[in-house]
């Protein structure tokens, strides 16, 4: 996701010592959230599963186990876990997740697109990966389907340009091809990315 308040650590064990006492809180709000999302993506996987289900909750929990080690450093309180069956219950979202997602994502984008192409979007947000195979694209759920995003890791200055093709609960999740060409070897976690609306 992106720099500031959801700085994540990845797999790996890089991350940015030299923070202080100062930056705890904003680490702590962003390994939240960037741990919050991941577990709603995994509540949503399981809710209505597909072929590919197990395979993009392996790859989540992967994640998420690093993240809860990253808040653990950081002395994170948070039950984040708690707040999961409240906002994505498991029951009703797999009849109702594929009518809702898309009504939900042009909502969401009102803003984003407003700003018109070129503009820095989801701000504070970090970028993995969905697990979906095939030629390099993206899913998120603030995005409607066809937005055109540009990926930036600021790690290693590599970019994708992707079309979103998929709906998720994050901003932006890049499938396998994608995250391959801009990840650093070993991590699972872009957390310091930039993205960018194009199209």
């Amino acid at each position: 996701m992106i720099l500031g308040a959801s700085a994540v650590v990845l797999a790996g064990g890089a991350f940015a010592v030299g923070t202080g006492l100062s930056s705890a809180g904003e680490n702590c709000a962003g390994l939240d959230q960037a741990l919050r999302q991941n577990l709603q993506f995994i509540a949503g996987q399981r809710a209505a599963p597909d072929a590919q289900s197990s395979a993009r909750i392996a790859n989540r929990q992967a994640v998420v186990d690093l993240i809860n080690q990253r808040r653990q450093v950081a002395g994170c309180t948070a039950d984040v876990a708690a707040e999961i069956p409240v906002a994505a219950p498991a029951t009703k979202p797999p009849t109702k997740a594929p009518t809702k997602a898309p009504t939900k994502a042009p909502a969401k984008p009102a803003t984003p697109p407003a700003a018109g192409a070129g503009e820095v979007v989801c701000k504070g947000s970090t970028v993995t990966l969905s697990g979906e195979a095939g030629a390099p694209f993206a899913s998120s759920g603030t995005f409607p389907l066809g937005t055109v995003l540009k990926v930036t890791n600021l790690d290693n200055n590599k970019s994708i340009t992707v079309k979103v093709e998929t709906t998720s609960g994050s901003c932006v999740l890049l499938n396998n091809a994608a995250f391959e060409q801009v990840r650093e070897p070993g991590k699972f976690l872009i957390r310091r990315a930039v993205i960018t609306r194009v199209g």
